[in-house]
C-alpha cells in the first residue's frame, strides 16, 4: 500500500472536526468586533483558534506556552496602537478577547467541546452588549452597587465553600441532620429575589412588589417573605402590596404542588383529590391579594436598595432554626406517620414533600386520599411558617395581617373542601 495513504486518517476524524470547529468560532467571536472596525476582526480571531486548537492537537507544552505568549504580546501591541492613535482608545477588549479566542481552540481540540462553544457564545455575548453594560453599570448607585457585590458573595464565593451534602451533628441522644448548601440557598435565594422585585418595583412601582410575590412564590414561597420584610422595612407604604405578595406567594406554591401532583399522575390514577383543596387555597390567596391592595392606585416605592444583607442573614438563621426544629421532631414523632413528617418537611419545602407523595403514591405504597392529605398538610405547613416568618418584621401590622389572611384561607379551603365531599 502506498505510504502517503497509510498516513491519511479516517474520514471525518475527530482532530479535523475540532480544528474546523476551532475556527468557526474563532470566527464567530471576531464578528463583532470586525463590525466595531477594530483592527483585529474575523480573520484574525479565526487563525487564533485555529492556532491554539493545532497546537493543542501536537500535543507540544511548550509550543502551547509560545502561542498563547504571541497572543498576548499581540494584543498588547494592538493596545498601543490604539492608545496612539486619535481615533482609537485602549483597545484593552479586543486584547483580552484574541486570548479568549484561543482558549476556546485549546478547549475544543481538547476534548472540551461544549465549554468552548459556551465561552465562544458567552463572549460574543458581552462585546454585542457594550453599550448595554455601560450604560448598566454607570446608572448604578452606590447602595445597588454595595448589594450586586454583596450578592455576588453570597452565590458566587460562600455558597460553593460550604460542604455538599447532609452533615450530621449529635446532641444528647438526638442527632441533627441538615444541608448547609440549602440553608444558605435560602438566603442566596431572598437576596436574589430582592434584586429582581427591586427591578419590578423601580418600573411598576407598588404593583410590581405583588408580581414578584406570585413568581418569586413558584422557586420558593418561603424566600418571598423574607424579601417582603424587607421592604416593609424601608418603606411602610409597601405594606398592603407586601401582604398580597405573601398571598400570591402561598397561591404560587398552591398551584405548584397541585400540578406535581396531577402531572406525574397522569400515567397511573390521577390525584383527582388533590383538585379542590388546592384550587381553593389558590383562588381564595388570589382573592385576597385582590382585596388587600388598591390595584386602581399607582403607589410610587422608593426602596433604598434591592435588598438588606443583614436582613437576608436573619432570615437565613430563622431558616436554619426551622430546618433544625424540623429534624428533630421528625425523629421525636418517628413511626407516628408519614402525615407528621409531611407537615414538618413542608415548613422546609412543600415541592419537596408533595413529591415525595406523588412518589411513594406511584410506587403503591400510599393510597390516593393518603398522598392527597399528605400533600394538604404541606402545603398548610408552608402557608403557616410564612405567617410566622413574618413576625420578625417590626411592622406588627404587617405581620397580623398575613397571619390573619393565612388563619382564613386555611379555614376557607378546608371548608370549601368538607363541603364538596361529603
Amino acid at each position: 500500500m502506498d505510504p502517503v495513504l497509510q498516513t491519511i486518517p479516517a474520514p471525518l476524524d475527530a482532530e479535523v472536526v475540532q480544528l474546523v470547529l476551532a475556527a468557526a468560532l474563532g470566527m464567530f467571536l471576531g464578528l463583532e468586533r470586525e463590525w466595531s472596525h477594530k483592527t483585529a476582526g474575523i480573520r484574525t480571531f479565526a487563525f487564533i483558534s485555529l492556532l491554539g486548537a493545532v497546537f493543542t492537537v501536537v500535543g507540544e507544552v511548550a509550543l502551547l506556552a509560545a502561542g498563547a505568549a504571541l497572543v498576548v504580546v499581540q494584543g498588547l501591541v494592538l493596545a498601543v496602537e490604539g492608545l496612539l492613535s486619535e481615533d482609537h482608545g485602549l483597545s484593552l477588549t479586543t486584547s483580552v478577547s484574541m486570548l479568549v479566542a484561543y482558549g476556546v481552540g485549546v478547549l475544543v481540540a481538547s476534548g472540551y467541546v461544549l465549554e468552548g462553544v459556551t465561552v465562544s457564545f458567552v463572549s460574543s455575548f458581552l462585546l454585542v452588549l457594550k453599550r448595554e453594560l455601560h450604560s448598566f453599570a454607570w446608572g448604578l448607585s452606590h447602595e445597588e452597587l454595595q448589594s450586586a457585590t454583596e450578592f455576588a458573595i453570597l452565590a458566587f464565593v460562600i455558597y460553593p465553600l460550604l460542604p455538599a451534602g447532609s452533615q450530621s451533628f449529635e446532641a444528647a441522644s438526638l442527632t441533627v441532620s441538615l444541608e448547609p448548601r440549602v440553608v444558605w440557598l435560602m438566603v442566596v435565594t431572598v437576596a436574589g429575589i430582592g434584586i429582581v422585585n427591586y427591578a419590578v418595583v423601580q418600573t411598576y412601582g407598588g404593583r410590581g412588589i405583588a408580581v414578584t410575590g406570585f413568581f418569586g412564590g413558584l422557586a420558593s414561597s418561603t424566600a418571598v417573605v423574607g424579601t417582603m420584610l424587607d421592604h416593609v422595612r424601608q418603606h411602610d407604604r409597601a405594606t398592603s402590596y407586601a401582604v398580597a405578595a405573601v398571598l400570591l406567594a402561598d397561591a404560587a406554591m398552591a398551584l405548584r404542588n397541585l400540578v406535581i401532583a396531577l402531572v406525574f399522575t397522569v400515567e397511573s390514577d390521577i390525584l383527582l383529590g388533590a383538585i379542590v383543596p388546592l384550587g381553593a387555597v389558590v383562588l381564595g390567596s388570589v382573592g385576597v391579594a385582590a382585596y388587600a391592595a388598591d390595584w386602581r392606585e399607582s403607589v410610587e416605592i422608593d426602596l433604598q436598595s434591592p435588598f438588606s444583607l443583614r436582613q437576608a442573614l436573619g432570615f437565613g438563621f430563622i431558616f436554619l432554626l426551622i430546618v433544625v426544629a424540623g429534624s428533630v421532631a421528625q425523629q421525636l414523632f418517628g413511626t407516628a406517620g408519614f402525615y407528621a413528617t409531611a407537615a414538618i418537611s413542608g415548613l422546609v419545602s412543600s415541592a419537596g414533600a408533595t413529591t415525595s407523595a406523588v412518589v411513594l403514591y406511584r410506587g403503591g405504597t400510599l393510597t390516593e386520599p393518603e398522598a392527597v392529605l399528605a400533600i394538604l398538610l404541606a402545603t398548610a405547613a408552608s402557608i403557616v411558617v410564612k405567617a410566622g416568618l413574618t413576625l420578625a418584621s417590626p411592622n406588627r401590622g404587617f405581620a397580623y395581617r398575613v397571619a390573619a389572611w393565612s388563619l382564613a384561607l386555611l379555614i376557607g379551603a378546608t371548608a370549601v373542601t368538607f363541603l364538596v365531599t361529603i
